[in-house]
């Protein structure tokens, strides 16, 4: 498991929790990035936002936020 910042770049990963406050955990919600959803970071240039493909969608997360959404590998889960 490690945080959403640090997964690797084109590989499927699986919202495993979201350690945050309400507001934010609210806000990621809303967006669809959920416990057990599974996401691929598009970008991520170790500074400045994520890009994160979820099904078709694109979102970009700031740093901080995707350093609290933690992930692991998708095909680890089952």
């Amino acid at each position: 498991m490690c945080p959403l910042s640090m997964a690797p770049t084109g590989e499927p990963m699986k919202i495993v929790d979201v350690r945050a406050g309400c507001r934010l955990r609210h806000r990621l919600s809303n967006l669809g990035l959920l416990p057990g959803t599974v996401v691929e970071v598009v970008q991520s240039l170790g500074h400045g936002p994520v890009i994160l493909a979820v099904g078709d969608t694109r979102l970009a997360l700031g740093r901080g936020a995707s350093h609290k959404v933690l992930v692991e590998p998708a095909s680890s889960v089952d």
